[in-house]
């Protein structure tokens, strides 16, 4: 049985991003809550993408200017680098093609960036202000789906809800009605994402969160094969993070040669 392939993967971006937690969040399947170290200790384990087995190694940076020097210490052998910014902030975001792109070049030049942007969770909240349009009630004309025995006026937080619903549904417009309803009721919260509420803007004139489409054109800009926008405390789309940038390893992209334009000399 053959050893399966070593995969180096650094992580670097501005300080405070979320870089360590997004490891953290990866290798433990927790959020740290308490003390978050600097840098993350060195990590080493096999990972099964697409029916291949690699041993992925992760590598931990701080962005720091302190550490300028020493960074680059961690580059050496790296075969993918995550470049992360933080999707509420825009100083983060314009670093990565004015700060983090020409030192990557410099010091490791041909070696693929999966970019990321961090703290989805920051931007993506459920709708909580207008219960009337954020909250559908759902009465479940033939028993309760998911948690049996729970009653009215319980918390049903963080249950899990078989996707099979039952035929017979009905949909209460107004929260008021619940107190006429003999059955049980699931509440469902939406999402909401920020970026898309006119209102969030008007309401936070200072906040500029980083829309999908401008993480979108600096993926471009920088010729990255690949962007993900994660959450390190929901754990939405971090396993998505480090697949790509093994994805990017096993299976380059193909580079596009540039057609040769000649000219034509003419004899006079």
């Amino acid at each position: 049985m053959s050893a399966s392939r070593f995969i180096k993967c650094v992580t670097v971006g501005d300080g405070a991003v979320g870089k360590t937690c997004l490891l953290i969040s990866y290798t433990s399947n927790t959020f740290p809550t308490d003390y978050v170290p600097t840098v993350f200790d060195n990590f080493s384990a096999n990972v099964v993408v697409d029916g291949n087995t690699v041993n992925l190694g992760l590598w931990d940076t701080a962005g720091q200017e302190d550490y300028n020097r020493l960074r680059p210490l961690s580059y050496r052998g790296a075969d993918v680098f995550i470049l992360a910014f933080s999707l509420i902030s825009k100083a983060s975001y314009e670093n990565v093609a004015k700060k983090w792109i020409p030192e990557l070049k410099h010091y490791a030049p041909g070696v693929p960036i999966v970019l990321v942007g961090t703290k989805l969770g920051m931007v993506l909240i459920p709708r909580t202000t207008s219960i009337e349009t954020s909250i559908q009630i759902i009465y479940l004309g033939m028993g309760w789906v998911g948690a049996p025995g729970l009653n009215l006026g319980h918390s049903a937080n963080g249950l899990e809800v078989h996707m099979s619903l039952p035929h017979r549904v009905s949909f209460y417009t107004n929260v008021d009605e619940i107190h006429f309803a003999s059955s049980n009721v699931l509440l469902f919260s939406l999402a909401a994402d920020l970026r898309d509420d006119e209102q969030f803007f008007i309401d936070h004139p200072g906040s500029t969160p980083i829309s999908a489409a401008q993480g979108e054109e600096l993926r471009k800009q920088i010729e990255s094969p690949s962007y993900v926008e994660c959450s390190s405390k929901t754990q939405q789309n971090v396993k998505a993070v480090f697949d790509s940038a093994i994805k990017v390893v096993l299976q380059p992209p193909k580079k596009i040669k540039k057609k040769k334009s000649y000219v034509g000399c003419s004899i006079l």
